[in-house]
């Protein structure tokens, strides 16, 4: 190495070593980040095959993850908890896009499990977890929101698009689950939001349920 290299190599190491000082926050937040998603891993590897009371399969999860992180979504919410598993993805995504979940359960049983799930999993920070009834909480929700799952009574899906439609932000997405089942409240839904011309819809085939994706590409 001669002498301009070394030089080289010897200024680039001061820099960091220097940034680490003037900023530790930055080598904090990398450990952290690293240690929460260890911890997601984790916890979702021992809930495998665990999940009932109509929570989505770990394929429907994924989806959502990689919809959040792919669009940089900060202000999400999800209508129907059920014990958590789709709003662990979820957030999990938005604890990397620095944003947040508010999340919608009218069971008091189911809330109380998904509580001490999302806990468990580490992400209760990135939760805003609510026991209401969405009928009326979706109506009262101020937003903006630049991603909505819905996956509650398939008989409100379209009410439930009507009334967050105009809270959703330009690029935001409305996506909602059993999209696939084209029946009842969700062929009313998936005909009317596919009308809408300022929604483009796709309908995701990754499981046997199906997750329709609304991006709103117009106000």
């Amino acid at each position: 190495m001669d002498i301009r290299s070394k030089i080289g190599f010897v200024s680039v190491l001061l820099l960091l070593v220097l940034n680490l000082f003037v900023n530790p926050g930055f080598a904090q937040k990398s450990d952290s980040s690293a240690d929460l998603d260890q911890k997601v891993k984790r916890f979702l590897a021992n809930q495998r095959g665990n999940w009932v009371d109509w929570n989505v399969p770990e394929v429907d999860g994924k989806v959502l993850y990689d919809l959040i992180i792919k669009n940089n979504y900060q202000k999400a919410l999800e209508i129907g908890t059920s014990t958590g598993h789709s709003a662990i993805w979820m957030a999990w995504a938005l604890s990397k896009t620095g944003g947040k979940l508010i999340t919608i359960e009218i069971d008091k049983g189911r809330h109380q499990e998904a509580l001490a799930n999302f806990k468990a999993a580490g992400l209760s920070d990135y939760i805003d977890a609510r026991l209401a009834d969405a009928h009326q909480l979706v109506e009262e929700l101020k937003g903006p929101f630049d991603f909505v799952f819905s996956d509650a009574d398939k008989d409100w899906y379209k009410n439930y698009f009507m009334a967050l439609a105009p809270k959703l932000e330009i690029g935001g997405c409305f996506t909602a689950h059993n999209a696939a089942g084209y029946w009842g409240g969700i062929k009313a839904f998936l005909d009317y939001v596919q009308s809408r011309p300022n929604f483009d819809t796709t309908i995701d085939r990754s499981s046997s349920a199906g997750i329709s994706i609304s991006y709103k590409v117009a106000q």
